[in-house]
């Protein structure tokens, strides 16, 4: 069959489902016929699956005409998250029975049993859907060279989820291996949009690759509408605060849920998601039963039933988290609601494409402020989503923690040879700089446990046979390295179950240990009575009593990407000037308040306050570059500020700005005209201002599991949060002290200012506000602005009930005589 018989047959498939390819399919499917490789950009709801199904399919026929099937893989397709597969199956099923193909198709993940994962390697399917990990768990299987050898196509969805992240590189290093095991293997790569899409298609492929010459990026033009509308309160507070997560707009989000076929609720972190479920069935009890709560930690079985209710309509709506971002297509859906800034314009397109999830329908969102002043993000993100502004994801380089993990798992297979490897693995962008220094670090690490732990023989996992192949022969050490593949570290998790039966989900360890049996707690929309802990398994009973407190978890809280930092300065600069959005417009009255107090910055000032209040003297900054930054930016200019005099300070920071308080006034002039937002020194500042070694030694740890210095334990008997603390400490502290060059130690610093301090974030920042005239306010009292940064501090200590209590107490001691 030539290629006009090939797509005849496709478009006479898309006809019978009264369907049209897109253009966009079409090159698609004309590039896959030819050999190439590529990286496919297109919208979420446009059809990008059977862009590539498709082609796969036509490939066979093409090949396969008048021969008899043979069994065995043709095709891999990757996904980031296990919850897609059942849909990405679909798809595939309904276009193999269309055009009559003898195929068979099959999902391979952690939530497939072990007898079917044995049945498989057996007989392999002709399709596979599969995860990042388990395709690493394939290439740990014995044989896996022969079982891969006939796969012609590989197919990464969602590309844009993986880049930047550890599973990214171990994504290259997959496909590092299957470009010399599969012969004429095609790769593609589906993501939605991002900045850099170029340098998307060179991480995907290999930067210098005959993979990358041979590719194509294939863009889809399709304009898919995104309808922001922002809630906006009747009345503004003058002095915004942090507290209340936007509950005092739950009538509002009641109004919408009952105008709308089915509304996605999403929150930004999981404890959220569980509060604001609990708020709408206490203001609307007619909710119960049409709504429900969606999260990474609620069970599986949960879950799924709450995506099958979604698509079949028996739920008004859900409560939900990123757990619902990605490729799930609900049809049904008609409204999405954003509960605070999503930190950045790609999270918020990505969720406002889970509304109206077909080409052409236009998507509906609305944004509800969790404070005032995030109603400038609300102006920002419309502004964003006009013009397509979205964020870069910055791939990882010199992963050593992931590639000691690959070379582990090809030796516990069939073993490797070092020079073929080291020529593979040098293609890759995340290691394309590694020397052959590195890679002899690498193995002697892996066979000899590094220079500081050759005394122990639990660190020497890999021999070396005979004819120079690298293999673990050891049963426990194999088992222990195929339990533990993957990236992803967290803190240690415990099953939460009733006495009587039944898993309600996981919740992690340092939550529980909080609680004292009989103690109530709320999570998974369900009281719950403490019963005991027993075996990393958290025993419980439903309760009567109200609950003390709602389950919550670590690292939640999202940060301002650095395009959403620029849009978001952009925004208040211009509140001073010309038409505002009606986001502004409501915001007049805070900045009118503002400009009494202080001033509105233009984008030629730097904005500083101070004022003094019982609790001491107050300095706030205004950078406007995120969390993380001013996290960082705190700390440098309290450490700079301490050299010129003795002072302590406590800090507080959040997206807009961060606050300096001491007990002592400081002399704001002098050490503004001491260099203190010098880039000079920022690197050797930062480690001196942070405990840049003790954030190192917690990076150490997830880099000891990955690696597998540490062992995290079997199922059902995971090894306690502390004791993995405990035990990469003390490998932290031995190649501190004894082997400073270990490239895993270096890793650890290296890792802690580039992605946790933002190092190269920060620097812009001070060169930027060195440009600006720095406009320094004595303040009365605190400020609209400054008051979201004060009740960030007061949250950590306050419970919301007294929180909301000591909020309104301050509003109304400021408010006194206006």
């Amino acid at each position: 069959m030539n290629r006009n018989q090939l797509f005849s047959l496709a478009e006479s498939w898309f006809a019978s489902q009264n369907w049209t390819p897109f253009p966009f399919q079409k090159d698609t499917w004309t590039a896959f016929l030819q050999g190439r490789n590529g990286l496919l950009n297109a919208p979420t709801g446009s059809g990008k699956t059977y862009a590539l199904w498709v082609p796969i399919i036509l490939d066979y026929l093409k090949k396969a005409e008048g021969k008899k099937h043979k069994s065995g893989l043709k095709a891999i397709w990757i996904t980031p998250l296990r919850a897609l597969s059942v849909e990405i199956k679909q798809a595939a099923e309904r276009l193999i029975e269309g055009l009559e193909v003898p195929f068979e198709v099959a999902i391979r993940s952690g939530d497939t049993s072990v007898s079917e994962r044995a049945k498989q390697l057996k007989k392999m399917p002709d399709l596979l859907i599969t995860t990042p990990e388990s395709l690493q768990l394939l290439l740990a299987t014995k044989g896996y060279e022969n079982i891969l050898k006939d796969c012609s196509a590989i197919v990464v969805d969602e590309w844009h989820e993986l880049l930047g992240t550890k599973r990214g590189v171990q994504m290259e290093l997959a496909l590092s291996r299957m470009k010399t095991v599969c012969k004429n293997l095609r790769i593609w790569g589906i993501s939605a949009t991002i900045g850099n899409l170029e340098q998307a298609r060179q991480v995907l492929l290999g930067p210098d690759s005959e993979a990358y010459h041979n590719s194509v990026l294939v863009k889809a033009v399709l304009h898919k509408k995104i309808n922001v509308q922002s809630i906006i309160p009747e009345k503004m507070e003058s002095y915004p605060w942090r507290g209340h997560m936007g509950f005092h707009l739950i009538g509002e989000v009641a109004k919408i849920i009952k105008e709308s076929r089915t509304t996605l609720i999403f929150t930004n972190v999981r404890s959220a998601c569980e509060l604001w479920y609990q708020r709408l069935l206490d203001y609307e009890p007619d909710f119960a039963g049409e709504i429900a709560m969606h999260h990474g930690s609620i069970d599986r079985d949960v879950r799924i039933w709450v995506e099958n209710a979604i698509r079949d309509e028996k739920l008004k709506a859900v409560v939900c988290t990123s757990s619902l971002d990605l490729g799930v297509d609900f049809a049904p859906v008609e409204t999405i609601i954003q509960i605070g800034g999503p930190k950045g314009v790609a999270r918020f397109m990505q969720r406002a494409g889970r509304s109206n999830h077909k080409p052409g329908k236009e998507s509906l969102i609305y944004f509800l402020a969790t404070h005032a002043i995030e109603l400038v993000e609300a102006s920002a993100l419309k502004k964003a989503v006009e013009k397509s502004v979205v964020e870069d994801r910055i791939p990882y380089l010199n992963s050593w923690d992931v590639l000691v993990q690959y070379c582990n798992t090809l030796a516990v297979s069939d073993g490797f040879f070092p020079d073929d490897i080291f020529n593979e693995v040098k293609t890759t962008f995340c290691y394309q700089a590694m020397d052959r220094d590195h890679w002899q670090w690498i193995l002697n690490f892996i066979t000899k446990g590094s220079q500081s732990l050759q005394a122990y023989d639990e660190y020497k996992k890999v021999e070396i046979e005979a004819d120079g192949r690298y293999k673990i022969n050891k049963k426990s050490i194999a088992t222990h390295h195929r339990m533990q593949i993957g990236t992803i570290v967290g803190d240690a998790v415990m099953q939460v179950k009733f006495m009587s039966g039944g898993f309600i989900g996981s919740i992690e360890e340092w939550f529980i240990s909080k609680l004292k049996p009989g103690d109530v707690f709320q999570f998974a929309g369900k009281q719950l009575e403490l019963y005991r802990v027993k075996n990393m398994q958290v025993l419980v009973k439903k309760a009567s009593r109200k609950p003390t407190r709602f389950a919550s978890w670590m690292g939640g809280r999202l940060a301002l990407s650095a395009q959403m930092s620029e849009l978001l300065r952009q925004e208040l600069y211009g509140a001073n000037h010309g038409k505002k959005s009606p986001e502004l417009a409501a915001m007049e009255p805070i900045f009118k308040r503002q400009r009494k107090e202080s001033i509105v910055p233009e984008s030629t000032e730097f904005l500083i306050e101070t004022f003094k209040t019982r609790e001491g003297y107050h300095a706030i900054f205004y950078p406007f570059e995120g969390r993380f930054v001013h996290e960082a930016l705190a700390s440098l200019l309290a450490y700079r500020i301490s050299l010129l005099e003795p002072i302590t300070f406590s800090l507080a920071y959040n997206d807009y700005g961060f606050e300096l308080l001491s007990d002592k006034e400081i002399d704001m002039q002098s050490v503004i005209d001491n260099d203190l937002f010098s880039t000079s020194y920022v690197h050797h500042d930062l480690q001196k201002s942070l405990n840049a070694t003790e954030m190192a030694r917690r990076k150490f740890r997830d880099i000891a599991v990955i690696a597998g210095l540490v062992f995290t334990g079997y199922p059902g008997k995971i090894v306690k949060a502390k004791h993995l603390q405990s035990s990469s400490q003390l490998l932290f502290e031995v190649f501190r002290d004894y082997e400073p060059d270990n490239l895993l130690l270096q890793q650890a610093y290296r890792e802690t200012f580039e992605h946790q301090l933002e190092e190269g974030r920060l620097i812009q920042a001070l060169e930027r506000i060195q440009s600006q005239a720095i406009v320094w306010k004595a303040c009365e009292k605190p400020t609209p602005f400054s008051f979201p940064i004060i009740t960030d501090r007061l949250r950590e200590k306050l419970s919301s009930e007294s929180l909301a209590e000591r909020i309104a107490k301050m509003t109304a001691s400021y408010m006194k005589g206006i």
